[in-house]
C-alpha cells in the first residue's frame, strides 16, 4: 500500500478519514482553500510522482465549488506525474440532467463526465448514479458501486420480515424490486405524476395494509417526494412509514418537510455530509459507506476483481 495515496477536497473530509482509517493508511496532505478573488487554490504537500492517487470529493451543495474543487484537484495531480488518478464521486452532481427534456437544453449529466476525464481522471469511482447510463458517458473506466449491502443490513437488524418494500416513483421500481427480492418480502410502487417540478397526483399500487413501509430512493432533495407518498400510505393501512436514502442531498426546505411529515426515521448515507439542521433531526438515521468504498478502493489498486461489491 506504499504506492497509494488518499486526498479530500473540502466537500467531506470526515468519509475521506474514516476511509483512510478503514485503509490504515494516513490522508494526503493537500491544502484547498480560496485565493482572495475566489478562485480556487491547490497543494499536495508531499510527493505523487508515480503513485495510484484517489481524490474523495462529492459534488454536493454547493456543488459548483466542489465539482471545481476536484477539477483543479485532479489538474495538479496529473501535472504532479501521479501514475494513476481516480476521482471518487461519492455523489454525482447533474446526474438528472441525463437527456434533452426539452428543445435546446444541455445534457449537463454528460459535459460533467467530459470535464472530469479532461482534468485528468483515468478512472472513476461513484455511488448510486441516479441513472446507471451515465456510466456511459465517460470514456475511462467507471466503478459504480451501490450502497445496498450496508441498507440491507440496517433493514434486517430493525425491521420486521413483514415490511413492504415501496418505490417512490416509477423510475426506482428496478431497486426497490432488487431490495424486496433480498429481503422476501412484498413490494408497492407509486406511480407519481408531474407538472413541470410539482408533484400533482400520486396513485399507489399494491397491498400496504397493515405493514411497515420502507420508502426507498436514491436522494433527498426537497423531501417532498416522501412526504407526500408517507401520506398516501398512511391513507392505505400502514402501521407506520420509514425510509432509506443514499444522498441527503437537502436542499430548500427538505429539513422542515421531513420533520413535519408521517415518516418515522429517515436512513441516509454519509456520501454527503449532512448540514448542522439535518444532523439536528431525531429522525435521521446515518450509515456509513467508508467500509465499502475502502474495500472498493483496496481492490481497485490491487487490481482484485470488484464485481462482488456490484450489489
Amino acid at each position: 500500500m506504499d504506492d497509494l495515496k488518499i486526498f479530500s477536497g473540502n466537500a467531506n473530509r470526515p468519509l475521506a478519514e474514516k476511509i483512510c482509517k478503514h485503509l490504515g493508511i494516513p490522508l494526503g496532505d493537500a491544502v484547498v482553500g480560496r485565493f482572495s478573488d475566489g478562485e480556487i487554490s491547490v497543494e499536495f504537500r508531499e510527493n505523487v510522482r508515480g503513485k495510484d492517487v484517489y481524490v474523495i470529493q462529492p459534488t454536493s451543495i454547493p456543488c459548483n465549488e466542489n465539482l471545481m474543487e476536484l477539477l483543479v484537484m485532479m489538474d495538479a495531480l496529473k501535472r504532479a506525474s501521479a501514475r494513476c488518478v481516480t476521482a471518487v464521486v461519492t455523489y454525482f452532481a447533474y446526474a438528472r440532467q441525463d437527456r434533452k427534456t426539452a428543445p435546446r437544453t444541455p445534457i449537463s449529466a454528460k459535459l460533467i463526465a467530459d470535464l472530469i476525464t479532461t482534468s485528468g481522471a483515468q478512472r472513476m469511482l461513484t455511488m448510486d448514479l441516479h441513472s446507471g447510463q451515465i456510466q456511459g458517458f465517460f470514456n475511462i473506466p467507471v466503478d459504480h458501486l451501490f450502497a445496498a449491502p450496508v441498507i440491507l443490513e440496517y433493514i434486517k437488524e430493525n425491521f420486521s420480515p413483514d415490511a413492504v418494500v415501496v418505490s417512490p416513483d416509477a423510475g426506482g421500481v428496478e431497486r426497490a424490486r432488487a431490495f424486496a427480492k433480498r429481503l422476501n418480502t412484498s413490494l408497492a410502487i407509486i406511480d407519481k405524476r408531474r407538472e413541470a417540478t410539482a408533484i400533482k397526483a400520486m396513485t399507489l399500487i399494491g397491498n400496504v395494509w397493515g405493514k411497515e413501509a420502507i420508502i426507498l430512493d436514491d436522494m433527498i432533495t426537497s423531501g417532498a417526494t416522501l412526504t407526500m407518498a408517507a401520506e398516501l400510505l398512511m391513507r392505505h393501512g400502514v402501521r407506520t412509514v420509514h425510509a432509506c436514502v443514499t444522498h441527503p442531498v437537502m436542499s430548500r426546505n427538505a429539513v422542515s418537510n421531513i420533520q413535519g411529515s408521517m415518516i418515522q426515521t429517515v436512513a441516509v448515507t454519509d456520501t454527503i455530509p449532512l448540514t448542522p439542521d439535518a444532523a439536528a433531526l431525531e429522525k435521521i438515521r446515518v450509515l456509513s459507506v467508508a467500509p465499502l468504498l475502502g474495500e472498493a478502493i483496496k481492490r481497485i489498486h490491487n487490481h482484485d476483481s470488484v464485481s462482488s461489491l456490484f450489489v
